[in-house]
């Protein structure tokens, strides 16, 4: 018990209490639209604290949300054989990144945290929607991979390439929403060795992760039953309008 709240014995109460409200939105945001709850937390926290900490919380909370994500749908193993050149590319690249890059390598590391939330927001706001033709997605699915795996490691988001890639691929409400489930799950995992080798990932940090699971799934519940009474369309721009001014301020002030 020790372990699971030293960590937030350590940081003290107002911390502590912003973390907890961080995983409730970046939960409410994911129930509603079906992503962004690594992308909030690492951008709210990140205000607060450094990449590899927040990184590190959103490890178990994350994982669990994507795995949840993933098992409802019945594509799992069309999208399995599909897209994996993508998958195995963006944990290769996330593996790549940390030795070379590292979220917890210098002074910078915050400043790249809002450039990726800020190129993101741009996307969602007015990027134009793409289609990948089937026959270009044996290289064009590696190479979003391997970019996607970079951005991971230097950052903690991981949606820039893949979002848009697994958007442009005509899937379905449904095979869309379980495409993203896998891509996270994956990139997840994935940071989290990248964690362990920069030392950024013990067993304290584990266990505040782990606590962050109830405030998580709460959230989610309260996004889901928010998505049934709002339009989706106006909360998704909202959500990337304050994601672009979070970017921003972490972009200039670090």
């Amino acid at each position: 018990m020790n372990t699971l709240i030293a960590f937030y014995e350590n940081i003290g109460l107002a911390l502590t209490v912003l973390v907890v409200l961080t995983f409730v939105v970046a939960g409410g945001v994911k129930g509603v639209i079906g992503l962004g709850l690594p992308t909030i937390a690492m951008g709210l926290l990140g205000l607060a604290m450094p990449p590899a900490q927040a990184a590190a919380l959103l490890i178990v909370p994350s994982t669990l949300t994507n795995l949840w994500q993933l098992a409802t749908g019945g594509h799992l193993r069309a999208l399995l054989r599909r897209l994996a050149p993508m998958l195995a590319m963006i944990f290769i690249g996330t593996a790549f990144g940390s030795v070379w890059l590292g979220i917890n390598s210098g002074p910078w590391a915050a400043h790249a945290l809002g450039a990726a939330l800020l190129v993101y927001a741009g996307y969602g706001l007015v990027g134009p929607t793409l289609r990948v033709a089937r026959g270009r997605e044996r290289w064009l699915g590696p190479l979003c991979g391997l970019v996607t795996g970079v951005v991971t490691a230097a950052t903690g988001v991981f949606v820039m390439p893949a979002v848009p890639y697994l958007q442009s691929l005509g899937l379905s409400r449904d095979e869309m929403i379980q495409a993203l489930g896998l891509s996270f799950t994956v990139s997840t995992l994935a940071l989290a060795l990248g964690l362990a080798g920069q030392d950024a990932l013990g067993g304290q940090a584990l266990g505040a992760s782990l606590l962050m699971v109830a405030p998580a799934l709460l959230g989610m519940l309260a996004g889901q039953w928010l998505r049934q009474r709002i339009s989706p369309v106006v909360f998704k721009r909202c959500f990337f309008i304050g994601l672009a001014a979070l970017g921003g301020h972490l972009l200039i002030n670090g």
